[in-house]
């Protein structure tokens, strides 16, 4: 039997300009620290107090932004998907809510699927109409010079309870054929990618366009866009999705 542990963010409008963290709440590998904040927003980082998510391991981090408040949310360092000595799959749930008048930055750094590894995350975001998003996920396949493990990965986001974007990906030892063909991943070890929702996107669509060889912008069927990156590295990929949000500004 694994390790279940929930860890809690909600932020609400302080009505002073600023953003206050009523509940700030971490359990067992998933701890949280404040940090300092930059003008009216709140920054909270995830800090890994144990390994994990090991094998049979069921992690949930939540986090509620209220109307007016502004969350960055960010982790000290890598998660690493480990296989553990508890047999099964390892689950790795995030829950994201953001009201009207909301704005979430969800910034991790990369999660790493080492050899031996079964990872399920799943990625599910509430937005209200009006609510801002700023989320990248990162994901890498080994440590240095090391096979992957398996790892499944599905977004969903929702728009006024509407489907935005819900997709998902499979990727390491006994995922459907094709994941590191041509078509897909094309050899390359780690992959990404930044959704922005923004009032302005509405009336201001995103053009669709290549961001170089190993990357494209998308817009989306609503105030958002969809930047997807694959690379043959961490630093790469992260610099390119950089570049990315830099151009959107």
């Amino acid at each position: 039997m694994g390790v279940r542990a929930t860890a809690r963010i909600v932020a609400r409008d302080d009505g002073r300009g600023g953003t206050a963290l009523p509940v700030l709440a971490g359990e067992g590998p998933l701890a949280l620290r404040r940090t300092r904040a930059r003008g009216d927003e709140a920054r909270v980082m995830l800090v890994g107090a144990m390994s994990g998510p090991l094998g049979g391991d069921h992690l949930t981090v939540e986090a509620e932004v209220g109307g007016g408040a502004l969350l960055h949310v960010g982790s000290a360092a890598a998660t690493i998907a480990l296989p553990g000595q508890a047999k099964g799959e390892a689950r790795y749930d995030v829950r994201l809510d953001v009201a009207e008048g909301g704005e979430l930055r969800w910034l991790p750094e990369q999660l790493i699927s080492a050899n031996g590894s079964e990872l399920y995350v799943t990625t599910r975001i509430d937005l209200a109409p009006g609510a801002r998003l700023v989320f990248r996920e990162e994901q890498v396949l080994g440590r240095a010079g090391e096979e992957p493990g398996r790892l499944t990965s599905r977004l969903t986001v929702r728009l006024d309870g509407r489907p935005l974007l819900d997709q998902e990906v499979a990727c390491g030892p006994g995922a459907p054929g094709g994941w590191d063909g041509p078509a897909v991943l094309a050899g390359h070890r780690a992959l990404g990618q930044l959704v922005l929702v923004r009032p302005e996107f509405e009336r201001t669509p995103a053009t669709a366009r290549p961001l170089g060889e190993c990357a494209a912008l998308t817009p989306l069927a609503g105030p958002g866009v969809l930047v997807t990156a694959v690379a043959p590295d961490a630093l790469r990929l992260r610099r390119t999705l950089d570049e990315a949000l830099g151009a959107l500004g």
